[in-house]
């Protein structure tokens, strides 16, 4: 596996190709593309439009929601033992059209405005499927670095996914896919 270091962050070769294509190069970004100038974080919405939140993946009551963000990328798989597997998620996380955000393998989410992010690990039992598409799910926030936008994150929620199921049937070798997936993250702090 290639692994490149960006961001402080160790990601994949799918994920740092998710990244460089948000940046707009097709070449690996330098740092000083990699990670802009500080600036403000982006303003905290309302909750998403007409997403309905199951109760097995509601954030427990202290929390209060701080963003949601648009997602696309890829959820990449890799041949094990004859079936697929989740390698790592790479996906570019937006904001009102605007590329704000990165996520990749941990799961990690790390914002490209500001620095800051968010490790989680997802919640036993805090999973909805979905069909056609990988799970929604509640993740409990794990480390976070920064005081910017990720800087305080509690949970993230993956909601309104399409896409990212891997393939079906038997593989062979080590090969690896990456399956087009779209998801809406929201993030949530201590109210």
């Amino acid at each position: 596996m290639v692994r490149i270091k960006a961001l402080g962050i160790s990601m994949g070769l799918a994920a740092m190709t998710v990244a460089m294509a948000a940046c707009g190069a097709g070449k690996p970004a330098t740092p000083a593309q990699a990670a802009p100038p500080a600036q403000a974080a982006p303003p905290a919405q309302a909750a998403p439009p007409k997403l309905e939140i199951a109760a097995q993946i509601k954030v427990p009551d202290g929390n209060r929601l701080a963003s949601t963000l648009d997602a696309g990328g890829v959820q990449v798989y890799q041949c094990t033992a004859g079936a697929w597997k989740l390698l790592e998620p790479g996906a570019t996380l937006s904001q009102s059209g605007k590329a704000v955000a990165l996520h990749s393998r941990g799961p990690v989410w790390v914002s490209t405005v500001d620095g800051s992010a968010v490790n989680a690990a997802p919640m036993p039992g805090a999973s909805v499927a979905r069909p056609n598409a990988v799970p929604e799910l509640l993740l409990k926030a794990t480390g976070t670095r920064g005081d910017g936008v990720f800087g305080k994150v509690t949970y993230v929620q993956r909601l309104a996914t399409e896409g990212g199921v891997a393939p079906s049937g038997s593989c062979s070798g080590d090969t690896q896919t990456a399956v087009p997936y779209t998801a809406v993250y929201a993030f949530y702090i201590a109210a």
